[in-house]
């Protein structure tokens, strides 16, 4: 943006536009980074709390271990206490960062992180949150593209240019707008998870067979069709596209395309994969990604589908190797099922309101992220001021 073009107040400078009494500096002059390391003369038989780069998980740390320093990974050196930012050197770009909220005594983290530990003139969510933003990361991503090995090292971490608020109380009232709505997504993060568990609990319950239940192999309730005609050929997505490309495995909704040709119309139905035995149930719409995807209908209009579908995941959870494909081995597993209709779509019912719930819960959430990133790019280049 040519200067002519700035808003009143704001000045152009290496890391984009960002009010004239901010300053651009390097993490270096802010803060301290790998000045706390264990070393070659530590106690063979100390006892600390590691946390490895799998621990941790954009921003929360899923996992630590006990460890004794004689027979601990080499990677366990950098000494870690409260206040303290690790960031992830090893693909940087999956931000498995952390921050060190409590107090903590013999803790140890691998050095695939560096420690930026505060002098002081800085607010640790201030820059903590940085690391998750637009700033910081453009200047990681063009540290990392071309390499066979995405990684970035200390000196590297310490010549990463943040812009700052002229005074510690403006980042602290950034740092607080930011974690009020990190709250709010943490807690209903945590709703979701009770609702999952409750959900769990019911399909337990209800699905549990009782007297009267017949057995049933999945077979003779389901059909199946191969995808051929509804493989998407063209990779080029676009989120303004209105027809959503699905995969059964991790990632569902792979992405939208406007290709009329091949759209699967014979809905409700469970999209199985015979890799991963992923399953889904589907009630719009859709073009499919692999051919390893199978379409299972219901062989007759006495099926319910959704009665089945949750009895299928009742089965996964059961199945310990996963790899079983559907001819081959899945629809002949033998189940339990009630031997009336009316008492199958009773249960479906009860279930599938269940998820409704859970996914309008997920919906919000997906909002209120969204909502963080943009308060995010707009408080932390000073676009919105909290003075």
């Amino acid at each position: 943006m040519d200067n002519c073009q700035l808003p009143k107040g704001y000045k152009n400078t290496e890391v984009g536009v960002i009010p004239e009494d901010w300053e651009v500096k390097s993490i270096s002059e802010i803060v301290d980074v790998d000045t706390d390391n264990l070393t070659t003369s530590t106690n063979p038989d100390y006892v600390f709390k590691y946390i490895s780069l799998e621990d941790v998980d954009f921003g929360i740390l899923r996992n630590y271990s006990e460890q004794i320093f004689k027979f601990a990974p080499s990677r366990a050196r950098r000494k870690v206490k409260k206040g303290d930012i690790l960031i992830s050197t090893v693909r940087p770009n999956l931000k498995s960062h952390l921050l060190i909220t409590e107090e903590v005594q013999d803790w140890i983290c691998s050095t695939g992180f560096s420690v930026l530990r505060s002098k002081n003139q800085t607010d640790n969510v201030f820059l903590f949150n940085h690391f998750f933003a637009s700033i910081i990361n453009r200047q990681i991503e063009n540290l990392i593209t071309g390499s066979n090995y995405p990684a970035i090292n200390s000196k590297e971490v310490k010549s990463l240019q943040i812009p700052l608020p002229p005074t510690k109380a403006e980042q602290t009232a950034i740092a607080t707008a930011l974690s009020d709505a990190d709250a709010l997504i943490n807690s209903l993060s945590t709703l979701i998870a009770k609702k999952r568990n409750i959900k769990q609990g019911a399909m337990q319950k209800l699905l549990k067979p009782k007297e009267g239940w017949e057995v049933k192999k999945l077979g003779d309730f389901l059909d199946y069709e191969q995808p051929t005609e509804y493989l998407v050929t063209d990779t080029e997505y676009n989120d303004n596209n209105q027809i959503p490309v699905l995969t059964a495995g991790k990632t569902f909704i792979l992405g939208y395309t406007n290709e009329e040709h091949g759209i699967f119309k014979n809905l409700p139905v469970i999209i199985f994969d015979d890799f991963t035995t992923a399953i889904k149930y589907v009630d719009f719409p859709f073009k499919a990604k692999s051919s390893a995807m199978k379409m299972l209908l219901p062989k007759n209009e006495k099926v319910n589908l959704r009665f089945i579908f949750e009895i299928m995941l009742q089965i996964k959870y059961q199945v310990a190797d996963h790899k079983r494909h559907w001819i081959g081995e899945y629809s002949k597993i033998e189940i339990k099922v009630l031997s009336t209709p009316e008492e199958q779509n009773e249960i479906a019912t009860i279930l599938s309101d269940m998820d409704a719930e859970i996914q309008a819960l997920e919906t919000k959430l997906e909002k209120y992220r969204k909502i963080k990133l943009g308060m995010m790019q707009n408080l932390l280049t000073g676009k919105i001021r909290l003075v």
